[in-house]
């Protein structure tokens, strides 16, 4: 047979590029993965210190330590090898960008070359980089690591007012940056109560709390009882409410230190829900009461008398701005 016949050619091989997420625990791989792992015939990892490494040393794979050229690679495989390359954490661009350049040149004979996500990130992964982040800003930042919930208190109210801005100007790039700073405010606190020396406490309780609370108030979605309005689900929210904090009024938590107006429509609203028909106070010409009055009508109404003015002020302020502008002109 013609030794130049490419059928005689020795196979190329095969390269498999296998990523993992940090995110998910060492050692747990996908069944491809393992599979992978286990039919090679020579794992490469330039990491030393990589995660997965002691695991894979347990389940009996051999990993050698390098960090071989994109050629370098292909030549391992040459011969119908199978090599298995673990990237470190930045996923080693500059090797797939090697590789990529050297199958588009059509001078080499490539093998078959395969990226094999070992591991994925579930929905809300990122929400542990933030985490790390954060515990890395306490430690290291001389601002960040003398803070205090009260210290930071007003940054909270602020990024608030600027979130509910976002969501009535409609501007979903805003609303994505607002989101992400309110987030910041919850995990910042989590980790300054985390170094208390008396009621310590993390992220975890935080999010279990708050998971506990979804679903103990959620009965129709995790338990047997039937919600088919959102009137329904309204009283069952109300109902294990009271129950778990048992109070005496249903004006208990609501904090008197909110705007004015959306403080008037929440207490409306429990007022409403109880079932209890409360006169207005008299002096219906004090402004104060007028106010009331009108808020707790909006709220009756279904309407949110702070979104109102809120939305009133800033036509306000387009009109304010337009006569400037006329005034300049003139």
């Amino acid at each position: 047979m013609d030794a130049t016949d490419p059928t005689n050619a020795p196979s190329p091989g095969r390269i498999v590029i296998l990523t993992t997420t940090h995110r998910v625990a060492p050692g747990l791989l996908s069944w491809a993965a393992w599979s992978a792992l286990r039919a090679a015939e020579q794992v490469i990892c330039p990491d030393p210190g990589h995660p997965q490494l002691p695991y894979l040393r347990e389940a009996g794979v051999s990993v050698g330590h390098a960090a071989p050229t994109g050629r370098e690679l292909v030549d391992l495989a040459a011969g119908g090898r199978t090599v298995v390359y673990i990237p470190g954490a930045d996923n080693d661009p500059a090797l797939t960008d090697e590789l990529a350049r050297l199958a588009g040149s059509g001078r080499v004979q490539m093998p078959d070359l395969e990226l094999l996500p070992g591991s994925y990130d579930l929905p809300g992964a990122r929400l542990l980089d933030l985490v790390q982040v954060m515990d890395r800003i306490r430690a290291e930042c001389p601002w960040s690591s003398e803070q205090t919930s009260e210290a930071l208190a007003k940054y909270g109210v602020e990024e608030v007012y600027e979130l509910v801005e976002a969501i009535e100007e409609g501007d979903r790039d805003a609303l994505r940056e607002e989101l992400g700073d309110v987030l910041l405010q919850v995990v910042f606190h989590a980790r300054i109560a985390q170094d208390d020396e008396e009621e310590p406490f993390s992220i975890d309780d935080v999010a279990g709390g708050i998971v506990d609370k979804l679903i103990h108030r959620h009965p129709h979605v995790f338990g047997t009882e039937t919600a088919e309005t959102p009137e329904d689900v309204q009283a069952h929210w109300q109902r294990t409410k009271a129950v778990e904090k048992r109070r005496d009024s249903v004006t208990e938590g609501i904090p008197l230190g909110q705007p004015a107006l959306a403080l008037a429509a929440k207490l409306a609203g429990r007022a409403r829900s109880a079932g209890l028909d409360v006169p207005l106070p008299d002096a219906a010409d004090e402004l104060g009461e007028v106010l009331l009055a009108l808020a707790v009508k909006a709220a009756g109404d279904g309407q949110d008398p702070e979104s109102a003015l809120r939305a009133a002020a800033r036509r306000y302020r387009d009109a304010i701005i337009a006569a400037e502008r006329e005034d300049r002109e003139d």
